[in-house]
């Protein structure tokens, strides 16, 4: 499937998808192990947290490492008891601010573009060396889940996660070639209906299913936009995983790897 990619120019996008964004890691991997360089980098919420720390140079089990941080919720999950979400992301940020520092798009080694929502006018905003921002304030906006991650402002302005415009971003792509992972693909869905003791965890895996179908819906009318463009799509098996299951990690890189 990579082989097709030697001597091109080509762009990488990452979806979105919570912790089954971890299977990016496994495609990375495989990229790395063939000697294989985008020439840009596209993500979205948990696929531009990846794709920021792979564009500012770290090699692929450098930023495995970083996101084990993640494998313990209580390294990042904070409760929130005021403001419009669930959790506070001070303890994201000081992770951020340790890894990007002060950077910018224009300080990444590889091009990097960042899909976000403008809460206000509710258009699909991308960060890019063009509005040139700090890293972590993109992060944490294309990660802002409406309701569980603060909302960031930035220069005045509201955002929230890209999920709600692209969750895999194609459209911006520059180049000819794109390189896709689609963590939320029709790979991702769990055709059994949720069958738990408690109905609370019933109602839960049934709307995080809707979520799952209304992105994939999204992703489907995208790539069909497409034109003059060769897509190499690859989407990890990530159904028997929840977007929340950031300790299963190992296993989430492994589907990435087997997906190619």
């Amino acid at each position: 499937m990579l082989e097709s990619l030697q001597g091109k120019e080509f762009s990488l996008s990452l979806s979105g998808g919570g912790a089954l964004g971890l299977a990016h890691l496994g495609v990375l991997a495989k990229l790395e192990e063939q000697n294989l360089r985008p020439s840009e980098i596209l993500g979205t919420s948990m696929g531009g947290i990846i794709g920021a720390l792979y564009a500012i140079g770290l090699k692929e089990q450098e930023v495995t490492d970083i996101l084990k941080e993640f494998s313990s919720i209580k390294k990042w999950i904070k409760l929130s008891f005021k403001g419009n979400s669930v959790v506070d992301t001070t303890k994201i940020e000081k992770i951020f601010k340790r890894v990007f520092g002060n950077k910018t798009f224009k300080d990444t080694k590889i091009e990097l573009k960042v899909v976000a929502t403008n809460l206000e006018t509710s258009k699909k905003v991308v960060f890019s060396k063009s509005n040139n921002v700090n890293l972590s304030k993109a992060l944490l906006a294309t990660m802002a889940i409406p309701g569980i991650f603060s909302e960031q402002i930035i220069d005045d302005k509201i955002y929230v996660d890209g999920f709600l415009c692209e969750n895999l971003p194609l459209t911006d792509a520059k180049y000819k070639t794109i390189l896709a992972v689609d963590v939320l693909s029709k790979n991702s869905f769990n055709t059994n209906l949720p069958n738990n003791f408690f109905k609370t965890a019933n109602v839960l895996d049934m709307f995080e299913k809707s979520l799952r179908t209304l992105i994939y819906n999204q992703t489907q009318k995208n790539i069909e936009c497409l034109k003059d463009k060769e897509l190499i799509l690859i989407e990890p098996k990530t159904k028997d995983f929840s977007t929340y299951q950031f300790n299963k990690l190992k296993k989430l890189r492994k589907k990435g790897i087997k997906a190619i």
